[in-house]
């Protein structure tokens, strides 16, 4: 058995053999598959069931690729730690650089989480006539960042978390008698 020499002081020496190390490592590569795997399965499981409830494609494929991406990055911590690989430096700065970007993007992220919402409940549909603030328009497109309106030529991009957090009235077509 050969034996790798990886920590040394007076006195002490601990070592390390080949066989553990492919152990850990083989050991990492298994827990990364199972997180692969399970980052497959749940994001098809995400479409599945955000087509059955009738929820826009695009904010169906968004959910089913955070929930990939999440897993594979989970997964990929989990295998590191599993192969002996000391993980808690890079948490840490994976946690600082969240927050940082957070802080950097809040507007852009407040915008995005407000449109979801907008898409998912729908209190007005393309076609709508609506007022917000000092906007006014017809809903002519919901993205994830912005509403787009159009009035009298102009086209107006009001943000989602304008259209989240202040009163929208929209205009309800009388019925025809």
């Amino acid at each position: 058995m050969f034996s790798l020499e990886v920590w040394r002081s007076p006195g002490l020496v601990a070592a390390v053999s080949i066989d553990q190390v492919a152990l850990g490592i083989l050991s990492g590569l298994v827990v990364f598959a199972a997180f692969w795997m399970a980052a497959v399965v749940v994001s098809r499981i995400v479409v599945r069931v955000g087509k059955a409830r009738g929820i826009d494609k695009p904010l169906i494929r968004l959910f089913g690729r955070v929930c990939h991406v999440g897993l594979i990055l989970f997964g990929l911590v989990s295998g590191l730690g599993t192969a002996g690989v000391d993980v808690a430096a890079l948490v840490a700065g994976l946690g600082l650089t969240g927050f940082a970007l957070g802080f950097a993007l809040k507007d852009t992220i407040s915008n995005l989480l407000a449109g979801t919402l907008i898409i998912i409940y729908k209190p007005f549909r393309r076609g709508d006539r609506i007022k917000v603030s000092s906007f006014e328009g017809t809903v002519t497109r919901v993205d994830l960042r912005y509403t787009i309106l159009e009035a009298q030529g102009q086209r107006i991009f009001v943000p989602n978390s304008m259209l989240f957090t202040n009163a929208i009235s929209v205009d309800i077509p009388l019925a025809e008698e």
